[in-house]
């Protein structure tokens, strides 16, 4: 699959995955459209992405579900009607007990990660099946292959998506329509530094394991490799979490034990 000239929508484009997933694409020749809620930083990621056929910022915070719905129309029609790629990537995660996490954290996080990724999914659904084709890609998470201590709402809205979407595939594969799950594990970017905590508040601190973490250029590397492949899901872990997602599969109990026992930050 050649991503030239392929009119590309990447949600949270400003940092991390979505930032790499812009450069990469970038140097494809893909026109671009980044979206995110900070304009300064977008406008930076623009400046640096090379080889691209054209590039549109679009500010949009997807926890606001009706703004998706018209911005969405509004580019559309601005773009001539269609997307080929849209890449949900926007996000945020969770650093918090479940006892102790105000139901405002719980909702938020529903709010951006799931309903958030589904609003903007279905307002760009329309053109996609009126064009017999189209890309989806979601950026869901090993927490939503399983659970673990302070992500219970993070886990449960990456968990939503892959019922969603796998829904969405079946529905939708005569139409022309790819679907692909990208499941990272930890990923060096801002995404605990921005975790929100139980009273709502950024963690502010970065994880080591976090910290550690594979690089966002060798996952956006992956993704478009898993693109081209027409891959249904791609799982970008290693060690204890690769080995966490086979066992949640074939040995439950044995995860069980494991998680429990487990030091999470």
């Amino acid at each position: 699959m050649s991503f030239k000239n392929k009119k590309v929508w990447i949600t949270g484009a400003s940092s991390g995955i979505g930032e790499a997933l812009a450069y990469a694409f970038a140097r494809e020749g893909a026109a671009l459209v980044l979206s995110a809620r900070n304009a300064k930083e977008l406008e930076r990621v623009k400046a640096n992405c090379v080889g691209a056929a054209a590039i549109d910022i679009v500010l949009l915070d997807i926890g606001d579900h009706k703004a998706v719905f018209s911005t969405v129309k509004t580019t559309l029609e601005r773009l001539g009607g269609s997307v080929d790629i849209l890449v949900n990537n926007a996000g945020l995660s969770q650093r918090s007990l479940t006892r102790e996490t105000a139901f405002s954290v719980d909702e938020q996080m529903i709010s951006v990660n799931l309903l958030g990724t589904i609003a903007m999914t279905k307002a760009v659904l329309p053109t996609m099946l009126a064009q017999k084709s189209g890309q989806i890609v979601a950026i869901s998470s090993i927490m939503g292959k399983l659970g673990a201590p302070l992500r219970s709402s993070y886990a449960a809205a990456k968990h939503g998506l892959h019922g969603f979407f796998d829904t969405l595939r079946a529905e939708t594969h005569g139409d022309g329509l790819r679907i692909l799950m990208v499941c990272p594990g930890y990923v060096k970017t801002n995404i605990s530094l921005n975790a929100l905590t139980a009273d709502g508040k950024a963690q502010g601190t970065m994880d080591a394991a976090t910290d550690n973490g594979f690089t966002p250029e060798e996952v956006a590397k992956r993704i478009l490799s898993a693109i081209r492949s027409e891959k249904e899901e791609l799982i970008v872990a290693a060690g204890r979490e690769r080995l966490a997602v086979y066992l949640k599969r074939f040995m439950p109990s044995l995860l069980s034990i494991m998680v429990r026992r487990a030091t999470t930050t």
